[in-house]
């Protein structure tokens, strides 16, 4: 029974990432990891995140 608590609550996790990752990029958003992803440039060399896009 715990084994399918554990999995329950991971795929409710990934599903949800997912969800945001999905929504992030349809809004336009160019640096997800960024907390100015919506006005990052792309590269997130403009956005003072210290987060390089490859």
């Amino acid at each position: 029974m715990t084994d399918i608590i554990v999995i329950a609550v991971v795929v409710v996790i990934a599903f949800f990432a997912v969800r945001y990752i999905v929504r992030a990029k349809k809004s336009g958003r160019k640096c997800i990891g960024c907390p100015d992803g919506g006005s990052c440039s792309g590269s997130c060399s403009n956005c003072n995140c210290g987060h390089e896009k490859k």
